[in-house]
């Protein structure tokens, strides 16, 4: 039930929201200013480098261009002003310290161990200060069945790794030796902490290239910064080295010779550079100071010649044309901009509201018919914007010298108020071709001649396509609009003196061109928008008039007497559609499809029956008119699985209104008494016709059906027949939605009177026709007798008041008469 309901509110929305609608049109409205924006106030000057100037161009007002090579200046002198940033790892000194401590120390432990404790004295018996015996240190080769020796040697890759470099055996030995001396490892790190207190750079010479405006040396950890101009003071990588044999002099005196080399080796591998060069930093600076410079402009006066007519286009006016191009009259851009939206704004609410509220159609009722509009329009809103682009690469790629008026002859943009007439009516394709044609005029710089030219070619374009029934009109109506684009091309060139025979005749080609190309981009557009939007096209609709449509064939074979309803209700609507302006192939179709729900069960409907047999009989009044109206919803379905199109399914629907079932509501009744029926039970759902077409099924569907049951069909007998069922439908309110007039219903009688007499018009009596008519009239009169389950009861509609329908038929002029 919730999700029925939610189905119900979502198909409402869709189809009547307001809130779509306001959606809609502030889509269309922003898609138009990101297209029209800039091309609104900038003149297109679309000149490259090396090309010859078509004309002169003059500044038309005061305004700035950059000097781009005294800005480059500026911005370069500003970059070399900022200071190479180096960073100071101030934790590498305290870092090797403690690496070279912990591995000396580490070695040490193995000499300095303590020698293995006596063993104490057995104790005395009764003597309690006896216990457990201290363990021998972990530390004590004894402990472990190892040497110093030994140890010292397993332990030399942990030595090496904590040290930070490579150890050879010699050295190795020569630390054993001295059993990894305190006085050996101080030494180096004397060493070591003297030289990087100093400063250690990987590149000094590239260090003392800032020695004029000096670095900035920033702390690693604490992110500080000085300047330093000293740079000399630094150690390079060879100068260091140097330095560590001076350093180590003084303090290597009082150790032994064998040791000093190690010590002086272990210092000169163990230092590092602690002053780096932090490149990406210094790049993020200068560029930083650059972007700080402000461009320098120089001015343009305005009325200063920029380009004279037949000049070589040179970078520097290339600059000039871009600058003008693109930055100046920025507020007269806003303002413009914002009055062209305005304008177009208006424009599409008056349109809106000259179709909406017309009382003759009902154009834009629907949110699915503004949606299609809507994508037409962004869609030929981008269409000459695209044409742009591509004109510009083909002009200069091509061997032949094209305008670009001529280019944009051949823009199709007809091809959008063809597709709109093929769905929606030539009115409202008039219009959609305006707006077009306006909108595009403001995209190629307010040209009046391209206005005309898209205009006249979109209506007439339009006008072909206003009764296309066969796929060969899209080619037909190109062809021919590629006749007439080529007269209104050369009215243009006359309009705007372009007198080159060359000229004109590219004019000619892209014009004819476009109006080909108009009808194939037509041709294929239709059926995807066909299925997308779910309308239906003439050619559609010839479709399935064809009685070999397969859902017809089956009605003929398995319920012939409703397939020849159908077809004799085909004929009499288009007919009648064709007497009130209404659409005569829609109605006809319609009125094929209306019955096709009778096909779930045929046998249950009179016309279908064979010999005295009426299944009705044996079912309660109730359960037959269930069936009856069952077969509005069946054929609902079936057309919805054979995608008829929602105007032949809405007919099929609509076909009965919410006319009642007189005969089983009256045969209940006398079975249960009137108090204990309700006339709602016996009721089609609905809902009543909302279109002329639909409304012509109805009174077709009733009045053929009975007038089966005349008895001799004079046409006087017709037409107060058909006179008398049309005044019912009419007082009981089934017509009042579908706009048909007392003079539609007046021109209905008489085209039904004259189909219907042509149906039952006399013949000639043979020799036996009086026998066969008095047999004829006593069948006719049991069949009266009996009870009629369909065709007296479910066609012929009654006023539910009953009173209303005698006094309603004496009211009404009478219909179909001269």
């Amino acid at each position: 039930m919730k999700n029925s309901r939610k189905k119900k509110w979502v198909s409402e929305f869709l189809d009547t929201s307001s809130l779509l609608r306001g959606g809609l049109l502030i889509f269309v409205m922003s898609i138009f200013t990101v297209i029209l924006y800039p091309n609104i106030v900038i003149p297109r000057h679309s000149y490259q480098l090396g090309d010859v100037a078509e004309e002169d161009t003059k500044a038309p007002r005061d305004f700035y261009i950059e000097d781009e090579v005294s800005t480059a200046r500026v911005r370069q002198e500003a970059e070399e002003k900022v200071r190479t940033v180096y960073d100071s790892d101030a934790g590498l000194l305290p870092r090797l310290i403690r690496q070279t401590e912990e591995a000396f120390s580490d070695a040490r432990k193995v000499f300095e161990a303590p020698e293995k404790e006596k063993k104490p004295d057995k104790p005395a018996e009764g003597d309690n200060r006896g216990g457990n015996e201290a363990p021998p240190s972990d530390n004590s080769p004894e402990e472990t069945g190892q040497s110093p020796h030994d140890r010292i040697w397993q332990m030399k890759e942990a030595f090496e790794k904590k040290l930070g470099i490579p150890v050879d055996e010699e050295t190795y030995k020569i630390l054993e030796k001295e059993k990894f001396s305190k006085v050996v490892s101080d030494t180096v790190v004397l060493i070591i902490s003297d030289i990087l207190k100093n400063g250690v750079v990987a590149n000094k010479e590239v260090l003392l290239r800032e020695s004029e405006k000096g670095i900035a040396l920033r702390e690693l950890g604490t992110k500080t910064e000085s300047i330093v101009h000293a740079l000399k003071q630094y150690h390079g990588p060879e100068q260091y080295k140097e330095v560590v044999r001076i350093v180590a002099k003084p303090l290597v005196r009082d150790i032994g010779k064998s040791v000093i080399p190690i010590v002086v080796d272990f210092a000169t591998r163990l230092i590092q550079p602690n002053i780096t060069l932090n490149k990406s930093e210094t790049e993020e600076r200068k560029k930083k100071a650059a972007n700080a410079v402000a461009p320098i402009h120089y001015i343009v006066k305005a009325g200063q010649m920029i380009l004279r007519e037949g000049d070589i286009v040179t970078d520097s006016q290339m600059r000039k044309l871009l600058t003008m191009n693109t930055e100046e009259g920025k507020e007269e851009i806003y303002a413009r901009s914002v009055g062209a939206i305005m304008l177009l704004l208006c424009l599409l609410l008056i349109v809106y509201t000259l179709h909406t509220y017309r009382q003759t159609r009902a154009e834009f009722r629907h949110n699915k018919d503004l949606l299609f509009l809507s994508a037409t329009l962004i869609t030929f809103f981008f269409m000459p914007k695209i044409s742009l682009e591509l004109f510009d690469s083909l002009r200069y790629s091509s061997p032949f010298p094209l305008s670009e008026l001529s280019l944009s002859f051949g823009i199709p943009l007809a091809s959008g108020a063809m597709t709109v007439c093929l769905f929606l009516g030539l009115d409202i394709a008039v219009s959609f071709a305006m707006v077009v044609a306006i909108c595009t005029a403001v995209i190629f710089q307010n040209r009046f001649e391209l206005f005309v030219y898209f205009l006249l070619n979109g209506i007439m374009g339009a006008y072909w396509m206003k009764d296309c029934r066969e796929r060969k009109v899209f080619i037909k109506a190109g062809a021919k609009l590629g006749c007439l684009n080529v007269v209104l091309a050369t009215a243009v060139d006359v309009y705007i003196g372009n007198h080159s025979g060359m000229e004109i005749f590219w004019d000619w080609a892209f014009a004819f061109m476009g109006g080909l190309a108009t009808g194939i981009i037509t041709a294929g557009m239709a059926p995807l928008l066909e299925i997308a939007f779910g309308y239906t096209t003439h050619i559609t609709l010839h479709e399935f008039a064809n009685l070999e449509q397969p859902l017809l064939r089956r009605l003929m074979l398995e319920a012939p007497g409703t397939y020849h309803h159908s077809v004799v209700v085909g004929s009499m609507v288009e007919a009648a559609a064709s007497e009130i302006g209404a659409n005569p192939l829609l109605a006809k179709v319609c009125g094929y499809y209306h019955d096709i729900g009778k096909l779930k069960q045929p046998l249950y409907f009179i016309e279908n029956q064979r010999g005295n047999t009426n299944r009705h009989d044996k079912l309660a009044p109730s359960m037959s008119a269930l069936i009856l109206i069952a077969h509005v919803k069946n054929g609902v379905e079936m057309g919805r699985k054979h995608k008829l199109g929602e105007a032949i399914i809405d007919s099929i629907q609509q076909h009965h209104g919410s006319s009642s079932i007189r005969f089983f509501y009256d045969k209940a009744k006398k079975l249960k008494g009137e108090d204990a029926v309700k006339i709602e039970d016996y009721r089609y759902p609905g809902p009543r016709p909302q279109t002329r077409e639909a409304g012509l099924v109805m009174l077709a569907d009733v009045v053929e059906a009975a007038s089966r049951t005349l008895e001799n069909p004079t046409p006087s007998r017709i037409q107060g027949h058909v006179q008398k069922l049309i005044n019912s439908i009419f007082t009981d309110g089934q017509l009042d939605n579908c706009e048909l007039t007392l003079r539609d219903l007046h021109n209905i009688a008489r085209s039904f009177n004259k189909i219907l007499n042509g149906i039952h018009h006399h013949r000639i009596e043979y020799p036996d026709a009086g026998k066969e008519k008095k047999v004829k009239k006593e069948r006719e009169k049991v069949k009266k007798e009996r009870d009629d389950p369909d065709k007296q009861q479910t066609k012929q509609p009654r006023n539910s008041g009953g009173k209303n329908k005698e006094s309603g038929e004496g009211n009404l002029k009478r219909l179909g008469v001269p």
